[in-house]
């Protein structure tokens, strides 16, 4: 597909104002009822009672969010080059290129080169809403890039020097170019707890309950939106 025009960029920038209304609770009732009554009228998205069982969103908030993805992309899609669009808005000091392209690709978990709207909103719902461990999961996913089931030196370094990237001058104080390498030896001092050189889910997991400093540094996608 062609994927989305600059309109449908702008609408999917307004779709997550939207949800971040949503999760904050100052999306009004009367502003609730309005986007709803257009919703049901302009769209009525097949399966959503299953969605609503598969995710924390409410079915109010399921066609609010359907109505902003639907109208404002037509295809149905959001391919990587508007995704990435979306987030230079979010960080226009830096370079966020490669963070968009990894987060992307966690969020198309059908390795299709396209988000629909299900995949959107089923990452939303774990992000935003789910448990701790739902967290943690969908975060160790994010870094293991090759999908092996396994986070090694190189993917971790790989993504922490694209946040770096993407945070630019708001980098304080001022990195210098060995800071990233030593944040993932750091890391994987105290993630790789059987010095194999990888980390596994479990491993992940554990070493980010166990330390509150870490697990801020790798829910970086909550601080985003």
């Amino acid at each position: 597909m062609a994927g989305c025009t600059s309109r449908c960029r702008q609408g999917v920038l307004k779709l997550i104002q939207s949800l971040q209304r949503l999760v904050s609770g100052t999306l009004t009732k009367d502003k609730t009822d309005d986007e709803l009554e257009m919703t049901m009228v302009c769209h009525r998205p097949e399966g959503l009672d299953q969605l609503e069982a598969q995710t924390n969103f409410s079915k109010q908030e399921l066609q609010i969010l359907y109505r902003g993805f639907k109208n404002e992309c037509p295809s149905g899609v959001v391919n990587e080059e508007t995704f990435k669009h979306i987030y230079a808005q979010f960080f226009p000091h830096g370079d966020a290129s490669m963070y968009a392209h990894y987060l992307f690709n966690a969020f198309d978990t059908t390795n299709n080169g396209s988000i629909k709207f299900k995949d959107f909103v089923m990452g939303l719902s774990i992000l935003l809403r789910g448990t701790l461990r739902e967290k943690l999961e969908w975060t160790f996913h994010l870094y293991d890039i090759n999908r092996d089931g396994y986070i090694n030196r190189e993917e971790m370094t790989e993504i922490v020097r694209a946040i770096y990237d993407m945070m630019g001058k708001y980098t304080y104080p001022a990195l210098k170019g060995d800071v990233p390498q030593q944040h993932v030896d750091a890391f994987f001092q105290k993630m790789d707890k059987n010095k194999d050189g990888v980390v596994t889910l479990e491993e992940f997991v554990i070493a980010c309950q166990e330390d509150e400093t870490m697990m801020r540094s790798m829910q970086l996608f909550e601080n985003v939106m």
